[in-house]
């Protein structure tokens, strides 16, 4: 069963966060997607991931049709698809329930500093309820 967990953003700091679960999960030797909007964000977010934080290293690549990414520890998409078979689904974008079902454990957003977004998540929540899923908020 998926394990779907919301984190609770009350600054619009997403890919920082984003950066910070791919390194805790990178390092505890687990693969990961994280799923962004679309091209521009997903460019956006690898150039951060290099030089978030100083000592940092996590190993990842965009996927944008030009390289294969099935050995990769972290994959950035932005289309539903799982390249290198990650167990793991960064919500850095909304995804579909169908593609979240693939995944062992998914970390999605509570973004409380914008009421539109944060209802938007609220609906979410109730969405994964309502097909089966449990989520929690992360701790």
């Amino acid at each position: 069963m998926t394990r779907i967990e919301f984190i609770k953003l009350d600054r619009p700091e997403r890919a920082r966060v984003l950066c910070e679960l791919a390194e805790e999960f990178y390092l505890a030797g687990q693969r990961v997607l994280v799923m962004v909007q679309d091209d521009n964000q997903g460019v956006t977010l690898d150039r951060f991931m290099w030089s978030w934080k100083k000592g940092a290293f996590v190993p990842h690549v965009y996927q944008n049709g030009s390289i294969e990414c099935h050995d990769e520890s972290v994959v950035i998409v932005a289309s539903e698809e799982n390249p290198n078979g990650s167990e793991v689904l960064l919500m850095g974008a909304p995804c579909s329930l169908e593609l979240i079902r693939h995944f062992r454990h998914v970390i999605d957003f509570a973004e409380t500093f914008d009421e539109t977004r944060l209802e938007v998540s609220r609906e979410r929540f109730k969405e994964y309820r309502d097909n089966g899923c449990a989520p929690v908020m992360r701790k």
